[in-house]
């Protein structure tokens, strides 16, 4: 499944900054950047609930936005790329 990652940690306290370094650790590790707080990740049900459980122990709820959007299969038919970035092909040929 593809899962859209994308948040807004407040940086205006040295805690915030330190969740919001972790919050994006988190996400490079399984997903791929797209925006500078938006990240696309294809993962299965277990690593999505694991990546959602994870990121909740990260942010604070009274400070910081979170959300997770599930796009429904097949993601070429619901995402539209606009401009100088490209996304990886994970699943197309790898080429050098």
């Amino acid at each position: 499944m593809l899962i859209i990652v994308t948040y807004d940690v407040s940086t205006e306290t040295r805690a915030g900054r330190k969740r919001l370094r972790r919050v994006a650790k988190l996400c490079e590790s399984i997903g791929q950047r797209v925006q500078k707080s938006v990240f696309e990740c294809r993962i299965n049900l277990m690593q999505y609930e694991e990546l959602e459980r994870r990121l909740l122990s990260e942010i604070d709820e009274q400070e910081d936005n979170l959300r997770l959007y599930r796009l429904t299969e097949p993601a070429e038919l619901h995402v539209k790329e606009y401009g100088n970035f490209k996304a990886i092909d994970f699943e197309g040929p790898l080429t050098i």
